[in-house]
């Protein structure tokens, strides 16, 4: 450990025995303490009606936009759901918070780390939430058990459908439900347990999509969506301003939905992605081969590793079917919001409330030949953010922002001192005034580990590599680390495996790496500057 990551965790340390020391209380702090409903989504790209998407349909979502920020460009902090919560959370990024992976418990690594809602526990919210909100394999059992004043809330049979009961690993056709059963109870009888079982069950019985006509609460978010609103009625009456956190599974694999969701949307009508190849003078490390979808139990009959060794040739209906699914998932997940706006709205307290909606991280639909997240590249990096504070006029801003910056920014909208060691900043200049900029760019890494032949046969001497990207308005530069390096570690030009350079303004779809050519010397001489001032910021910092 440093000796500044040592002062840091000791001031951290000290915020649970005194008050934060803190920046300055923004103009707000005369108004009494707005409450705040933090909603997470898993997997959301922003294809959404107030980001300009014409074919989705998530008119709740689009109703919370009209009264509040959209945040054009904002990006995550790493295109993977446990490390990007962790940093959203904590308003740290990841090499501050030392969760780069889905294993590595937050706290175990960071014990006296400080939570949003833990730090507004100490001025004088109530914190609860329901759903995901943290990755539960980066966290304890009790989904952190210092961010939350009330025990965090479990999933109730309560308010599961009668009709259908509870889904079987997510799954509501009969048929799905029964093999389910009998793989399940296959694998116990050998003794699998755990993770074991789940993969032995997935060999055989773990469809990407499913379509039935079931109620919205016979899945886990539509009933969670009732618990949430039965939550939000008795909050009020504890006299404390409160921060209640509600985190929707969808659209996130497998992508299942009632079937009024997917009849939303015409089959023939999907998006399929016009640019599914590797990008020329792409590095093979900013790729990968799409695995997580690959896990699923109806791709690999007909799915094959590309030749480009870039993600999975899927046959077009098939990338139609999971770009349907995708759709309707999203559809069926902004209707559970509109669930938890409509009760506000009916408590009489969207006045004082302040609204805050996020997607983890991006997601590829085709592009590159990719599927899922686990990249650099633009689709996996942008993710939707709205906020709405109700003394705010509604905008849109392309304001560069990052998730770090939730943190600071809820703690200027609500009144309280913004704590002094954040890595992100306010963006609420950006929202009274849309034209502002708070920050020049923002920044997402993605690390790649190559078993001992790849790491030979590509010829590294070490398999451990960390792609820092930073995201202008017009253009994504990156730099591809090897060794190990993090950003807490002296950088060195001998470091580098690989760059790359994205004009968006030409080359939307990132279609040619433009890194090394001539009539684009000068952009890439800026981009790197800035590239190496954020990464001699962050030694300084650690």
């Amino acid at each position: 450990m440093t000796n500044f990551t040592k002062m840091k965790s000791l001031n951290l340390a000290l915020l649970g025995l005194a008050s934060v020391p803190t920046i300055a209380q923004n103009s707000e702090t005369k108004r009494d303490k707005p409450n705040i409903l933090f909603i997470a989504v898993d997997d959301l790209k922003p294809i959404l009606g107030c980001y300009g998407d014409k074919l989705v349909k998530t008119p709740n979502i689009d109703r919370l936009a009209k009264h509040g920020t959209v945040f054009i460009q904002n990006y995550c902090q790493q295109a993977v759901s446990g490390p990007t919560r962790a940093s959203l959370m904590t308003g740290m990024r990841p090499d501050y918070t030392k969760v780069w992976d889905l294993k590595t418990k937050m706290r175990d690594v960071n014990p006296d780390i400080l939570s949003l809602p833990q730090y507004l526990i100490q001025q004088g919210y109530s914190t609860q939430g329901i759903g995901k909100i943290y990755d539960p394999r980066c966290v304890d059992n009790e989904l952190d058990a210092p961010s939350w004043s009330i025990p965090y809330y479990k999933k109730s049979d309560k308010y599961i459908s009668k009709k259908t009961g509870n889904p079987e690993g997510q799954y509501q056709l009969p048929e799905t439900k029964a093999l389910f059963v009998k793989y399940t109870k296959e694998g116990e009888a050998k003794g699998l347990k755990g993770k074991e079982l789940t993969d032995y069950v997935a060999k055989f019985i773990k469809p990407s999509v499913e379509c039935v006509d079931v109620p919205d609460n016979a899945y886990n978010d539509g009933a969670n969506a009732l618990y949430a609103k039965d939550i939000l009625a008795q909050l009020p009456r504890n006299g404390k301003p409160f921060f209640f956190a509600v985190g929707f599974s969808k659209p996130h694999l497998p992508f299942v939905a009632p079937k009024k969701y997917w009849d939303l949307y015409k089959r023939d009508e999907m998006p399929v992605a016009p640019f599914q190849q590797k990008a020329k003078n792409g590095p093979e490390i900013a790729y990968h081969t799409a695995a997580e979808l690959f896990a699923y139990s109806d791709i690999p009959p007909i799915a094959s590793f590309s030749d480009q060794n870039v993600g999975l040739d899927l046959p077009l209906d098939k990338q139609k079917e999971l770009i349907h699914g995708y759709y309707a998932a999203t559809s069926y997940m902004d209707a559970q919001v509109g669930i938890l706006l409509n009760t506000l709205d009916s408590l009489g307290l969207s006045k004082n409330t302040i609204i805050i909606l996020w997607g983890d991280h991006g997601w590829h639909l085709g592009d590159h030949n990719l599927w899922c997240k686990h990249t650099n590249f633009e689709q996996a990096t942008h993710a939707p953010l709205l906020i709405s504070a109700p003394w705010i006029k509604p905008s849109k801003t392309k304001s560069p922002s990052e998730f770090v910056d939730i943190f600071p920014t809820i703690c200027d909208l609500a009144g309280v001192g913004i704590p002094f060691h954040l890595d992100g900043k306010s963006q609420v200049a950006a929202m009274k005034n849309p034209e502002t900029k708070v920050k020049d760019f923002s920044v997402s890494q993605y690390p790649r580990s190559f078993n001992k032949l790849d790491t030979e046969r590509l010829g590294w001497s070490d398999g451990q590599f960390m792609g820092y990207s930073i995201r202008t308005e017009k253009y994504r530069y990156t730099l591809w680390l090897k060794d190990s390096y993090r950003s807490y570690k002296p950088f060195s030009k001998d470091l580098v495996v690989a760059s790359e350079l994205f004009d968006y303004e030409k080359d939307p779809n990132e279609t040619i790496n433009v890194v090394g050519e001539n009539n684009y010397a000068a952009v890439s001489k800026d981009m790197n500057e800035k590239m190496l001032h954020f990464l001699s910021s962050q030694l300084k910092n650690k």
